[in-house]
């Protein structure tokens, strides 16, 4: 049977595993609770779809950020080369 890919889960099925085995030790260890993997996973996918976009968005900000200071340090650069 093949698995139904949600638009919002972009993790590859291994490290979506490791994921999940951190939610369950942290619910274990922090929590004093058990639960699941099917638990684990659907808080999991409640988080990648509730903020998942959100940090995504964060990471292009500050790439584009990284990209305009140092498409502004290439125009000084040049501007220096510039004879006169």
């Amino acid at each position: 049977m093949s698995k139904v890919k949600r638009k919002w889960d972009l993790l590859p099925e291994g490290r979506r595993r490791a994921c999940a085995e951190e939610i369950i030790t942290f619910f274990e260890k922090e929590r004093d609770e058990e639960i699941g993997v099917i638990a684990a996973e659907e808080i999991l996918d409640f988080f990648l779809q509730n903020v998942g976009n959100h940090i995504y968005n964060k990471g292009i900000e500050d790439s584009r950020g990284t990209f305009n200071k140092k498409f502004i340090d290439a125009e000084i650069d040049l501007d220096l080369l510039i004879k006169k």
